[in-house]
């Protein structure tokens, strides 16, 4: 198996005709793509076999007002559950390091759910001890 690890761009977003699934939570907006493609900051990656995508990984640049360092914050990493225990989401995560290391990030980060064993334990083997958090969602 064949699986490259693509930067997605605006001239990209024909590759979303052929998506594996469970790749991403809900099915493709090709409107809500393009300009999430198109927003500065924003980024997309995605792993293709053979034409399909059965992975990706969205990470925004966030920048403070402050002298804090800016960081690459990872909002969704997704694989097929086909494709799952493949190193996939390990290379989506390298792609992602080593742009924020272009960007020049300070730190990446990202957060997942308790119940979720599969992405903490990749996480766990790739990051420093995880912090304590709360989430707080707003409906507006």
């Amino acid at each position: 198996m064949d699986v490259e690890i693509i930067r997605v761009g605006p001239a990209d977003a024909g590759l979303f005709r052929h998506v594996a699934e469970d790749v991403f939570d809900y099915r493709i907006d090709p409107a809500g793509l393009a300009d999430y493609l198109v927003q500065p900051g924003h980024h997309l990656f995605v792993a293709l076999c053979d034409g399909l995508v059965v992975g990706q990984l969205t990470a925004v640049l966030h920048r403070h007002p402050d002298l804090r360092p800016t960081e690459l914050y990872m909002d969704e990493v997704g694989v097929s559950p086909d494709y799952q225990r493949r190193g996939i989401a390990s290379r989506l995560l390298d792609a992602a390091f080593t742009l924020g290391r272009d960007l020049g990030c300070a730190e990446a980060w990202l957060g997942t759910e308790p119940d979720n064993a599969a992405a903490r334990g990749l996480y766990r083997r790739r990051a420093d001890p995880a912090e304590d958090a709360l989430i707080y969602v707003f409906k507006l």
